[in-house]
C-alpha cells in the first residue's frame, strides 16, 4: 500500500547539511504533517520531493519503484503536486491562465490548437469561489493580487490537477482563519479520495486537526516520526525546540496558541466593559458584582498580556541567538572556506603559463571575491559585528553610511555624545527597529532625505526620531490595517517597542513626509550623574 517512500534522503549545500538521512513512507489517502523551528529543513525535504532540488544522497520510491525527480514538471507528471511558500507566477497573465498554465484546455477535436478559455475560467471561477474570492479577479492580473489571493490562485492550480501526491509547504500561514478552514476541508477530501497528503505549518492547531502522522525535524535532522493520535502538542513542542526545559517550551507554545488572537479577545473584553460602564451609569444601575468580575477578568487579561509580551520578548532573544550563530557559522565556515580556495588558487596561477588559463582563473577568483563580499553583507545584516565590539553609536553610524551609499539618500544622522552602552537586547532591538525604519524609506517613502537621531533625556529615557520628506501616511494610522495589507515594516517597530515598554508615535508634518519618535523608558542599567 505504500504510494511514496523516502530512505536516508541528504542534500547538501557546498559543506553544510541542510538534511541529513530523513527515511519515512506514506500511503493513499495518509496526512503526514511535518514540523520544525526555521532552519529545521522542512522547504528543503518539500523541495527535495517538488523535483526543485536534486538529492546529494538518498533514494525516492514511487509505487515501489526508485525514480529520479529531475524537474517540477517531470514530478507533476508522476502526479505529485505541490504548492511552495511563494507561489511563482507570471504577473502579466490573468487569474485562469495562471491556474491552467502548462495544461490549458484546448478547444474541440477540430480546433486542438486554440485554448477553450470559457471552460478554463468556468472551473476557475468555482475553484475561487470555495475559498471566497470576488467572482470578477477570474480575469485579475497576477501582479495585482495580494499575498493571500496569490496563495488561493496557487492552490486552485493545484487542487485542479488530477494529483497522487499533494505537497504543501506552508500553505496555511498567509490565508485568513475563514480560508484556513476551507484549506484544512479539502485536505480532509482528498485523503478520503485516496490522495497523499504532506503539509508543513507552524500551527500546531492545524497539525494536530488534519494529519495521520507527523514528522519532527530538528536542525536538518529527523528527530521522530509519531502517529497523531498517539502524541500531545507539549511532546511536538518538547521535539521541535530540542528541549523540554518550561523556559524554552513557553515562548513556543505561545506562539502556536496566537498570540494575536489573544490580544484581540483582550482588546474586546476592554471595550465591552467600557460600554457596560457608560450604559449602566447612565442608566443609573451600576451592577457593583457585575463590574468587579469584569474588573478581575480584565486584571487576569492583563496578566496574560504580561505572559504574552515575556513570550515575545524570549521569541525576539531566541531569534537574535539564531541569527548570530548562522552569521558565525557563515563567517567561520564559509568565507573562510572560500578564502582558502581563493588563496589556492591565487597560488595555481603563478605558476601557469597560459595566459588563457591565467585570464579564467582571474575570473574566477573575482568570483569568489564577489561571493565572500556578499556573504559577509550577509553575516552583517544577521548581526552587526559592530554592535558587539564597538556598541550601538558605532553601528548606527556604520549602518546609515552603508544604507545612504546603497539608496543614494543622504542621512543626518544626530547621535547623543552622553549616549554610552546599553543591555546588549536593548542595543540589539534598536538597531533592528532603525533597520526596518530605513527600510520603510526605502521601499515606501520616495524621499531624499533623512534626519536620523538618538537622545538620551535627562530623565535617562533613550528617543529615536527617524523623520524622511516622503509621501507620509494616511493619519490616523492604523497598525491592523497595515497587517492585513501585508505591511509588516511600522508593525514589527511597534512590536518591539511594545516589547520594551516604549511609546511610538508617527505624525506626517505639515511640511510632509513622515517623523516616527520612540521613547524607550530608563534602558540603562543605572544613571550616571
Amino acid at each position: 500500500m505504500t504510494l511514496l517512500s523516502v530512505t536516508n534522503l541528504t542534500q547538501y549545500f557546498g559543506n553544510v547539511p541542510a538534511l541529513v538521512d530523513v527515511t519515512f513512507a506514506i500511503e493513499p489517502g495518509e496526512v503526514l504533517g511535518v514540523v520544525g523551528q526555521r532552519g529545521a529543513g522542512k522547504s528543503t525535504l518539500f523541495h527535495l520531493l517538488s523535483g526543485v532540488y536534486t538529492p546529494t544522497s538518498g533514494e525516492i520510491l514511487l509505487d515501489g519503484q526508485p525514480v529520479v525527480l529531475r524537474s517540477v514538471y517531470h514530478t507533476q507528471r508522476q502526479g505529485i503536486v505541490a504548492v511552495r511558500q511563494q507561489p511563482q507566477m507570471v504577473n502579466e497573465m490573468g487569474v485562469f491562465h495562471n491556474v491552467f498554465l502548462g495544461r490549458e484546455i484546448c478547444g474541440p477535436r477540430w480546433l486542438p490548437l486554440f485554448p477553450n478559455d470559457e471552460q478554463m475560467v468556468r472551473i476557475t471561477r468555482e475553484l475561487l469561489a470555495a475559498f471566497d474570492m470576488p467572482f470578477e479577479s477570474v480575469t485579475e492580473l497576477a501582479a495585482n493580487l495580494s499575498d493571500e489571493q496569490r496563495q488561493v490562485v496557487a492552490l486552485a492550480r493545484a487542487l485542479c490537477r488530477p494529483s497522487r501526491v499533494l505537497l504543501l509547504d506552508d500553505a496555511l500561514s498567509a490565508l485568513s482563519f475563514a480560508r484556513q478552514q476551507v484549506l484544512l476541508d479539502r485536505i480532509r477530501a482528498a485523503a478520503a479520495e485516496g490522495v497523499a497528503v504532506i503539509i508543513s505549518s507552524d500551527d500546531l492547531k492545524h497539525i494536530f486537526a488534519v494529519t495521520d502522522r507527523i514528522l519532527v525535524l530538528y536542525q536538518g535532522r529527523q528527530i521522530s516520526l509519531r502517529r497523531t493520535s498517539e502524541t500531545t502538542p507539549r511532546e511536538i513542542v518538547e521535539l521541535i525546540v530540542g528541549s523540554n526545559r518550561q523556559e524554552r517550551i513557553t515562548p513556543v507554545i505561545w506562539a502556536f496558541e496566537n498570540y494575536y488572537t489573544a490580544q484581540q479577545q483582550a482588546e474586546d473584553l476592554r471595550r465591552s466593559q467600557a460600554y457596560l460602564r457608560q450604559s449602566l451609569e447612565e442608566q443609573d444601575s451600576l451592577n457593583r458584582q457585575l463590574i468587579e468580575r469584569l474588573d478581575n477578568q480584565v486584571a487576569a487579561l492583563d496578566r496574560l498580556n504580561q505572559a504574552l509580551q515575556e513570550a515575545g520578548r524570549r521569541l525576539f532573544t531566541e531569534r537574535e541567538a539564531e541569527r548570530k550563530a548562522l552569521a558565525r557559522e557563515l563567517h567561520d565556515q564559509i568565507i573562510q572556506d572560500l578564502l582558502s580556495y581563493n588563496f589556492e588558487l591565487e597560488e595555481a596561477e603563478s605558476k601557469i603559463t597560459e595566459e588563457h588559463r591565467r585570464k579564467e582563473i582571474v575570473q574566477i577568483r573575482g568570483g569568489i571575491r564577489q561571493v565572500v563580499g556578499s556573504l559577509r553583507q550577509m553575516c552583517s545584516d544577521l548581526r552587526p559585528p559592530t554592535i558587539d565590539h564597538h556598541g550601538l553609536s558605532a553601528a548606527i553610524r556604520s549602518l546609515a553610511s552603508q544604507w545612504s551609499e546603497q539608496t543614494g539618500i543622504p542621512i543626518d544622522l544626530r547621535i547623543d555624545p552622553a549616549l554610552g552602552r546599553l543591555p546588549e537586547p536593548i542595543e540589539l532591538s534598536v538597531f533592528r527597529i532603525i533597520q526596518e525604519g530605513l527600510r520603510n524609506v526605502q521601499k515606501h517613502a520616495v524621499a531624499t532625505r533623512v534626519q536620523l537621531e538618538l537622545q538620551r533625556t535627562p530623565t535617562a529615557s533613550l528617543v529615536v526620531r527617524i523623520i524622511d520628506n516622503g509621501l507620509g501616511l494616511a493619519q490616523p494610522m492604523n497598525l491592523a490595517a497595515l497587517a492585513e495589507q501585508k505591511h509588516f515594516g511600522l508593525v514589527g517597530i511597534s512590536e518591539r517597542v511594545s516589547l520594551l515598554d516604549g511609546t511610538l508615535k508617527v505624525e506626517s508634518p505639515p511640511e510632509g513626509g513622515l517623523a516616527i519618535e520612540i521613547e524607550i523608558p530608563n534602558p540603562y542599567p543605572f544613571i550616571t550623574h
